[in-house]
């Protein structure tokens, strides 16, 4: 009879040991597929200006492409923004960056060099736009910035894109009615808080380290965006359809807002390649953004709202092939 029994166990136990292995199996195929080589080679990733999201997301990124890929190496190029990163890539100049969809939309509608050659990778987390100004400034609107000083960032970065239409939405002229300077995330801070500007536009995901770094010595406020200036600007056409009225929380700069959400406009950001980029290395990247979100999250509170769900929806482009591989792959 302890024969029989102790058959019994042993076969539990096998049992046991398959169902673990079946278990470890489907966590491998999760993170890497089973008996392939990780990519290798080099690529080059388009980010952003030093003190904003882009750059710090795609430097917590790359860390996350050399343990998935270490043979691949990635050299990470700062950028003035989206519009320069969606020609860069739609050139050839990079392999993979992070772009607004409206800076998108607006090289396709301007037919610019290789558009069509774009794909989409995933969509990622939302930019906010965030217009700043000193705690007593009398800008209490956007109209109010007529015949200010105001920073509308990089002539080939996102925020220009839409600094100038929101102005124009307001019935000003960006190049007559206001000093527009050509400062970003990078110096708009320092400027204001020495009163050498007025106001800066800022679009990015939030908390962005560089505003959070001015709220230590500066008390600043947030300009809204209020929806009836966001009809107007939808009024434009073209690439304002990805322009959404939206609040920007309170938990963002919770020592500036004190609890107080501001109405501001929301456009989402996409991680964009090529179609002519290796499917194979595309499908990896992709599985290193998608199951990378939890880690990079704790740093870049943004990343954090990077979805399964909604990754594949990279509208106005198509999904890149290697992309496509992935998200059947994890397809419930």
């Amino acid at each position: 009879m302890s024969n029989v029994f102790h058959w019994i166990g042993r076969r539990r136990a096998l049992q046991g040991a398959a169902a673990g292995l079946v278990v470890l199996g489907l966590l491998l195929w999760w993170l890497l597929p089973l008996g392939e080589a990780p990519p290798s080679g080099t690529i080059r990733f388009s980010t952003g200006a030093e003190a904003g999201v882009y750059q710090q997301y795609g430097k917590l990124l790359n860390a996350e492409f050399d343990q998935d890929m270490p043979k691949l190496k990635v050299r990470l190029q700062i950028s003035d923004g989206s519009q320069q990163n969606v020609k860069r890539v739609a050139t050839g100049a990079s392999d993979f960056t992070i772009a607004q969809a409206d800076a998108v939309e607006t090289y396709k509608l301007d037919h610019g060099t290789g558009a069509g050659r774009l794909r989409g990778v995933a969509r990622l987390y939302d930019d906010y736009v965030q217009l700043v100004v000193p705690r007593d400034s009398a800008v209490r609107s956007v109209a109010d910035l007529r015949g200010r000083k105001v920073a509308i960032g990089p002539p080939r970065s996102g925020v220009r894109l839409i600094a100038e239409r929101v102005l124009e939405a307001a019935g000003i002229d960006a190049h007559k009615d206001i000093t527009p300077f050509s400062d970003g995330i990078g110096d708009g801070p320092e400027k204001l808080k020495k009163g050498d500007i007025d106001a800066f536009f800022w679009s990015g995901g939030v908390p962005t380290e560089g505003l959070a770094k001015l709220a230590d010595g500066l008390t600043f406020r947030f300009v809204p965006i209020k929806a009836d200036l966001v009809a107007k600007l939808h009024a434009q056409g073209g690439a304002t359809r990805y322009y959404r009225a939206t609040n920007m929380p309170e938990s963002a700069y919770p020592s500036i807002q004190n609890g107080i959400a501001v109405p501001t406009i929301a456009v989402a950001n996409l991680l964009v390649t090529r179609k002519d980029v290796d499917t194979r290395l595309t499908e990896w990247v992709t599985r290193t953004v998608i199951k990378s979100r939890d880690v990079i999250g704790k740093q870049v509170h943004s990343a954090q709202l990077v979805d399964l769900r909604t990754a594949i929806y990279t509208d106005p482009l198509p999904l890149q092939e290697g992309a496509k591989r992935y998200y059947r792959s994890v397809k419930p």
